[in-house]
């Protein structure tokens, strides 16, 4: 079969490979239909994600059709069209046992670590299947559910909550898409960005404000926002050394910080920031099993994904993919493979 491989940085291949098999009673092979690129697959491109590992077929965003299942398997059967989890834990060490299996120290992600959704077919664990009910949900729709169930993660590790003021740096598809559960959580969302494309896009998809802060003072914005309270919660999915500093400064006492960056540029931050507030901090990593909850959000149409597709390519055409996501940051928005 034919797989988008990425064998180091810069250095990326169609290529064929072999077709995965059925080796687990638990396995599942996946027809692909479609996949979304994450900017998670343009850091493994670029060398910019620290957590990747080489080679690797990329990709994690896929949702497909059942092409074989295992003997154990039995919540879907073949021809089911369904989304896969990315998260492949142990189920034994102090994070699985504690409910939180997405940071599992022996974590593998799909796609990061091990084989990804680039492919013409991908093979997930069982309990990383989801069907979908595609009267409900479109089949190009649903590959959007992985990365609101980043969305979802980020909300509840802030505990986001009816009446929260929270500001969002980045209005690109991790933005939007913790923007959006935000607000279907009942909470008032700025969001943050320095193309008015973006902004508009944002504004659409049911941002309070949406700011440019090329134009605006962002300590300003943020004070009139919160009638000079500070940030209740500040996600931030700019993910830049100045950003972390940004968000600190206009946090409020007591707010929860959200930080989702993989890079491993060091910020320089005084001690102080931390301690005078007395903020909460939180990584975030991927979702713990929150697809569930993403379904019924699409199902019931309190998300609106379909406005974040821009654009959709064939998968052998990836290298034009990517070439447009760099180039064209202003219209982009979340790009799909297509096979």
């Amino acid at each position: 079969m034919k797989a988008v491989v990425v064998y180091k940085p810069f250095e990326l291949e169609i290529a064929d490979i072999e077709m995965p098999k059925i080796k687990n009673d638990t396995d599942v092979i996946i027809k692909v239909a479609f996949a979304g690129i994450c900017g998670s697959d343009i850091g493994i491109y670029t060398g910019g994600n620290s957590l990747a590992q080489y080679p690797i077929v990329i990709g994690h965003e896929f949702v497909g059709t059942v092409e074989k299942i295992g003997s154990a398997v039995t919540h879907v059967n073949v021809g089911d069209f369904v989304v896969s989890d990315i998260v492949n834990s142990c189920g034994n060490c102090y994070p699985c046992r504690t409910g939180h299996h997405n940071v599992c120290s022996h974590l593998k992600v799909t796609g990061v670590h091990q084989q990804g959704g680039f492919a013409e077919y991908a093979k997930s664990r069982a309990e990383n299947v989801y069907k979908v009910n595609t009267n409900k949900i479109p089949h190009k729709i649903a590959t959007l559910i992985e990365p609101y169930a980043v969305g979802v993660e980020i909300n509840t590790r802030a505990n986001v909550t009816k009446g929260d003021k929270v500001v969002v740096f980045g209005s690109g598809p991790a933005g939007l898409a913790a923007m959006q559960v935000a607000v279907a959580r009942g909470s008032e969302v700025l969001i943050t960005d320095i193309f008015e494309e973006r902004l508009t896009l944002a504004k659409e998809m049911g941002a309070a404000q949406a700011i440019n802060v090329k134009n605006i003072d962002l300590k300003q914005a943020v004070a009139n926002f919160t009638n000079n309270e500070g940030a209740h919660v500040v996600i931030d999915a700019v993910c830049s050394p100045q950003s972390i500093l940004d968000a600190l400064d206009i946090i409020a006492p007591s707010g929860r910080f959200v930080v989702l960056g993989t890079g491993a540029t060091p910020s320089e931050i005084p001690q102080v920031s931390f301690t005078k507030k007395g903020i909460n901090v939180f990584g975030t990593r991927l979702n713990n099993k929150r697809f569930p909850e993403v379904i019924h959000l699409f199902e019931e149409h309190k998300v609106t994904p379909e406005k974040m597709i821009t654009h959709t390519y064939s998968f052998m055409d990836i290298e034009q993919a990517f070439d447009v996501i760099k180039n064209e940051k202003n219209t982009v928005c979340k790009v799909l493979l297509e096979w």
